[in-house]
This record gives C-alpha cells, structure tokens and sequence, in this order.
C-alpha cells in the first residue's frame, strides 16, 4: 500500500514577493478536502493573497468560519532547505504491514469555531505490545502538521506501540497556554479510549520535536497537577517522554540568546505573548525543567548535537538521576536539526524509542515485583 502526503494547499508566498507564510483555512472538514480537490492550487494561492491582503487592509481577524494557518514549516521546505548542507537525508517513505491500520482525522476537542483531531497508527494484532506513544509535531508553536510525524508513527506501530497524533492550536490561532491544554486533553482522550485502541491507560509515552518535544515535555512534567487542566479527576501520569531535539528550559543564557533574539517576534515570544524581559514568569512557567519532581516518568533525550536545541537538558538529567528517575541522552554529532522526519536517523530514532521503552517496561516489571520506586539502573549514557 502507498500513502501519499496530504496535499498541500499553495500560500500567498508563491505568489507575492511579501513572502507572507499565511493562508486560510475552512475549519470543517468538506473544505480541508473536497475544496481542496476542485480548486487549483494557483487558484487558491490567489484567493489567500487576495483575502489576507484585505484583511490586512481593514484590520480584520480571520474571518468566520476561517483558520489562518502559517505553512512555512513543511517536510519539503525541510528537504529543500538542507539536501545540500547534509546530503545524506532521504525523503521519507511510509510501507505498511500486513494487519497494521491506521484512522486519520478523530476528533478529540472542541474548541471555540473549531474541532481538533487526531491521526491513531495501529500495530498489527500479532505485533501489540499493549503501549501507546503521543508524538507531537513541531515548528516553532505556530506552524507545523501532525502528518510530518507520518513516517515516525509508522515505524513506532511496526514495533507493536499505538501512535497518536493531535493536532493543536498554534500560535497564530491561540497563544500560550492553549497549546499545551490541548496536548494535555489528547493525553487524557488517550487514557479514555485505551480500551478499543488495545493498550493499557498506565503505558502511554508521549513524544515530540522541536517545539513539539518541549510541549511534551511540558505535559509530561505536569501530568499529575492542575496547571493545564482543572480539575484533576483523573490520573494522567505517562510512562515516559521522549525528547527530540525539544528546549527545556526557556532561561538558560543559550535559550534566551537564540529563543529571544527577537524578542517579541521570536517564535517563543509570540507564543508566550512577549518577550522574556515581558514575560519573565510565563517563559518560567513554560520551562519543562521547572516542573521536574519525583512523579516525573522516564526521559530519553536526543538531540541532533546542536545544544541550543536541547537547551536546560543538563539539569533534566541531573534532576531526573538525583531523583532515581531513568533517563537517557543520545547525542548525534551535529546533524540537521529536524533530523527524525528523514532517513538515515528516521529508523535509527524508532529503534532508540523502542529500546528506551523496552528497557522501560522491563525495569518497571522488576519494581513493582520488588515494590520498589523506580530506581536509577538505567543511568544518563550519552552517544
């Protein structure tokens, strides 16, 4: 079976030398599809251009019914920007198993004007290892698509995991904390429908990269508090985190010197409404590594060896091991920093996923046989 990428509506910066990234959306569902196949892509260009620019002109927001959506974050952008500065990335390419399944577009959320959804991979029933894993995509909290994680999704259910992944409101739709509450909702919708999807509500990871890593990281430190939902009624508690290439702490003086270069309008800034000068108490807040004690789940960090990236990953792991909590950093040596969208470090992260996760469940197993607390026998390593 062959899946092709989901047709990419053209933008306003093809044809305009303003280069805006934005475009509208319909927000149902006949729109993002049927419209999409009877109308060209040169034709909706325009349309976006003509709309956004009268907008702009009279000072409107999105009209009813219309999402605006930045799309300077694609795979191909990715790939073309790249290829030439690491020639060994390939472009992806998604061949599914016999048995294996997959459910595109399940709506999880309501929210004002719209419904969020979610894409859910499954492994064959012979290969269900009765785990799940939540990827959230990337690209700087305002742009991005849950499908660039497509590739990752699919290998991770050929190894016997459930793959969720949401969609969530980006920074041009919502800022600071919407985000981060959807996310937490879909960890919750997760837990809820275990049951038909075939893994048990205590083994959900959840992962993601860039932007992407730290909101998970963000849901993951904050699973068993209020901060992002109320009231708490149920436990959320996930079972370990993955983190690619994700910041983890706002305030280090290597964040702050690439996240707030541009103050206001750095991708961070715009998403925490300022710049950390502004918003000093929201870039904390915003800082997975603030929200670290001893219910944190197991952590896998990989970072493309590029450390502004993987900001604050020093005092996680230090945390985490003071506490007797496993972790784990993987450091390739400088590669693309969206390194899990192409081959050759796609199926090299779904193998350390598997193993972190394998070793992960196998350790638990032995704890709870010796009601013990998760101890540190899996100590920081680094690559």
């Amino acid at each position: 079976m062959r899946f092709e990428a989901p047709r990419r509506i053209a933008s306003a910066r093809a044809i305009t030398t303003r280069k805006l990234p934005f475009r509208w959306l319909k927000t149902s569902t006949y729109s993002r599809t049927a419209a999409a196949r009877r109308t060209s892509p040169a034709s909706l260009g325009k349309l976006t251009f003509v709309v956004a620019f009268a907008l702009a002109l009279v000072g409107c927001s999105s009209p009813a019914g219309l999402l605006m959506v930045d799309d300077s974050y694609t795979v191909s952008q990715r790939f073309g920007a790249h290829k030439d500065e690491y020639p060994d990335i390939v472009w992806p390419t998604l061949s599914v198993v016999s048995g294996q399944s997959i459910q595109f577009d399940i709506p999880y959320k309501d929210v004002p004007g719209r419904t969020l959804h979610m894409d859910v991979f499954s492994p064959p029933p012979a290969l269900q290892n009765k785990a799940a894993i939540i990827l959230v995509h990337g690209g700087g909290w305002r742009s991005g698509n849950k499908s660039h994680f497509y590739p990752l999704a699919n290998l991770l259910a050929q190894r016997g995991y459930v793959v969720l992944l949401p969609e969530y409101r980006l920074s041009v739709e919502a800022p600071y904390p919407a985000a981060a509450i959807d996310v937490t909702d879909a960890v919750a919708w997760a837990t809820d429908h275990a049951a038909p999807y075939g893994f048990e509500p205590g083994r959900v990871a959840i992962g993601g990269g860039s932007s992407g890593g730290q909101l998970a990281a963000l849901v993951a430190y904050t699973a068993r508090t209020s901060l992002f939902r109320q009231p708490v009624s149920s436990d959320q508690s996930l079972m370990a985190l993955i983190d690619l290439d994700g910041v983890l702490d706002f305030t280090t003086p290597l964040a702050l010197e690439h996240e707030n270069l541009k103050k206001d309008k750095s991708a961070a800034g715009l998403w925490l409404e300022g710049a950390f000068e502004k918003q000093r108490a929201r870039w904390i807040e915003a800082s997975p590594v603030k929200h670290i004690d001893e219910q944190a789940p197991a952590t896998l960090i990989i970072s493309s060896g590029q450390l502004r990236f993987t900001a604050g990953s020093g005092e996680v792991l230090a945390r985490l091991s003071a506490l007797g909590i496993r972790n784990r950093y993987v450091e390739y040596d400088e590669v693309l920093h969206t390194f899990w969208l192409f081959e050759p470090y796609l199926s090299r992260v779904a193998e350390e996923i598997h193993a972190f996760l394998t070793a992960e469940a196998g350790a638990a197993t032995l704890d709870a046989a010796r009601g013990q607390n998760p101890t540190s026998e899996n100590p920081t390593e680094g690559e």
